[in-house]
């Protein structure tokens, strides 16, 4: 509670709720631009400026030409049409526009609250704030990457935006839980433990990243092998030991199957400790997280087994959204404050 003014309160929970299903949905436009190859079509970083779409022919042309001057496009695009372009350039555009209206969305009311309550109270939400900034910084950081010597972005910087993205969503959302006042129960597994099956989650997110970076879900379209074997018949096993594989589309999706896998038995582990301890008041919780880590593995697996199409694979992310809340709601109940 960051006031005894419950009007206060009510405000910036509404406040919370929003941005988090504002920013929930960047990330499903963000999956959607890196899904349909569209995140190069903007070759420019436009703070301001680019807040407009084109608005005259003279506009698209340029910004066609641009385009046409990055490798993505003289190495891979270069039958493109402008209406083709334009296709491209909308998800990339509307990416950005959600971009800064989380971050006007979030400023305008953050100054707004701090002559309301003082400012000593709601630092967090300032954190909060500079990571919104860091990540417009990450974003372009990440596009500069594929305008140059690639046809696509590097797969680590596209890791640390979605990964900042998640971390923003996940703070908000816990601030929300803690302005709500839900309580902490009192029969509660050691804090530790959902912790680190947060951790996780967020490392199988990253990996994630990396397979959607370098298309590695359009390869070893089987389940539960790949192919023929459990390993991938075109690498070593040695390699997976070694800093390249995480460069390495084989290994990266076999990194990313076998992690979903660790993920469910540690779920599974800590599912049978709180019944078998008939742990009453987290029952609601951990049925909540089974139940989205279970669509999630199914989504993962339709998504290899269908080469990663694109209303599949955008679903899989999504699904993401719901798994990463659950754990933190999860996380929240169990520990000693609230």
């Amino acid at each position: 509670m960051y006031t005894f003014n419950p009007k206060i309160n009510h405000q910036i929970s509404l406040w919370l709720i929003t941005m988090f299903w504002i920013i929930s949905i960047m990330i499903i436009v963000g999956g959607l631009t890196r899904l349909t190859d569209s995140g190069l079509s903007i070759t420019k970083w436009e703070l301001f400026s680019g807040f407009l779409p084109p608005l005259n022919q003279n506009d698209w042309i340029m910004y066609f030409n641009l385009y046409k001057e990055i490798p993505e496009f003289r190495l891979q695009n270069f039958n493109m049409t402008m209406e083709e372009f334009k296709i491209i350039f909308w998800w990339e555009w509307f990416h950005r526009f959600l971009g800064r209206l989380i971050g006007l969305g979030f400023l305008i009311p953050l100054v707004y609250f701090s002559f309301k309550i003082n400012i000593s109270k709601i630092l967090n939400l300032y954190v909060i704030f500079f990571l919104i900034c860091i990540q417009g910084f990450i974003g372009w950081y990440m596009v500069s990457s594929g305008l140059v010597d690639r046809i696509d972005v590097s797969h680590f910087r596209l890791s640390l935006h979605l990964l900042i993205a998640f971390l923003i969503l996940s703070l908000i959302l816990w601030n929300y839980f803690k302005l709500k006042n839900y309580n902490s129960v009192d029969n509660k597994i050691n804090k530790f433990i959902p912790f680190f099956f947060l951790i996780l989650v967020y490392v199988q997110i990253v990996i994630g990243a990396f397979v959607s970076g370098m298309d590695a879900g359009k390869i070893y379209n089987s389940w539960p092998l790949m192919g023929n074997n459990y390993f991938p018949d075109d690498n070593n096993l040695i390699n997976l030991f070694k800093y390249s594989a995480l460069s390495e589309p084989s290994l990266v999706q076999f990194i990313h199957r076998n992690l979903a896998y660790i993920i469910g038995i540690f779920y599974l582990s800590i599912f049978y400790y709180i019944y078998k301890n008939k742990m009453d008041e987290l029952y609601k919780a951990i049925n909540v997280l089974g139940l989205f880590i279970l669509l999630q593995i199914i989504l993962g697996i339709f998504t290899i087994l269908y080469g990663a199409q694109i209303y599949i694979a955008a679903a899989h992310q999504i699904s993401s959204i719901f798994l990463v809340s659950s754990c933190i709601y999860f996380f929240y109940i169990n520990t000693k404050f609230s």
